[in-house]
This record gives structure tokens, C-alpha cells and sequence, in this order.
């Protein structure tokens, strides 16, 4: 369930582009020009966050911090592929577009 669970949030950031994955000891880390989203998988989930720029007030999140005025990381559980809900996919898109820096240009 859980590599189900990896391969569908997977597929879900490439279709906003390319993504450099980047295992690593006990997490998955996703970037662009900046890591923006990582997985911890777990024996029957899959915990994650997103990098946003913006903080968000969402039930899909367990909690955020704040880093900077334009860096707010957003804490989420996936139990299911189907966890992987349209909501998710645009605030993935969001975290896609600060994993290219697009927050700065302007």
C-alpha cells in the first residue's frame, strides 16, 4: 500500500514537470530548483509535507510552520492512493512552483 501510496503522490508532481527524487535515509525528498515536498513512508501510511509560500488553514494539513514570510511548511498523512485527492494535486502544484522559485520573481 505504502509504494502505491508513493507512486501516485509521484505522478501527481510530474505532472506539473520534472523532479529530482531524492532518497535518502528514512525520507524522499522532491526538487526542483529547491526540495519542496518530501515523504516519510511509514509500515501502513505515508507522512509528507509540502513547502508553500503562503500559510494555509486546510483539514488535509496536521500542522505548519513557518519559516519565512514566503517558506511555510504544511504536514500531511496519506493512508490510501486515493488520499491523493484533486485538492491535494493543486496544493502540490503550488509547492511545484515554489520548488522552482517562482515566489521570488516577482
Amino acid at each position: 500500500m505504502v509504494r502505491k501510496i508513493y507512486d501516485r503522490f509521484l505522478k501527481a508532481i510530474r505532472a506539473n514537470g520534472p523532479v529530482k527524487v531524492l532518497p535518502q535515509k528514512t525520507r524522499i525528498a522532491f526538487q526542483v530548483r529547491m526540495s519542496f515536498a518530501q515523504l516519510t513512508p511509514r509500515r501502513a501510511w505515508v507522512d509528507g509535507h509540502l513547502v508553500l509560500a503562503r500559510r494555509v488553514r486546510d483539514p488535509l494539513f496536521r500542522s505548519s510552520q513557518t519559516f519565512s514570510p514566503r517558506n511555510h511548511l504544511h504536514t500531511f498523512r496519506l493512508c490510501a492512493p486515493e488520499d491523493v485527492t484533486g485538492e491535494l494535486e493543486a496544493f502540490i502544484a503550488e509547492a511545484y512552483a515554489v520548488g522552482r522559485q517562482d515566489h521570488l520573481a516577482s
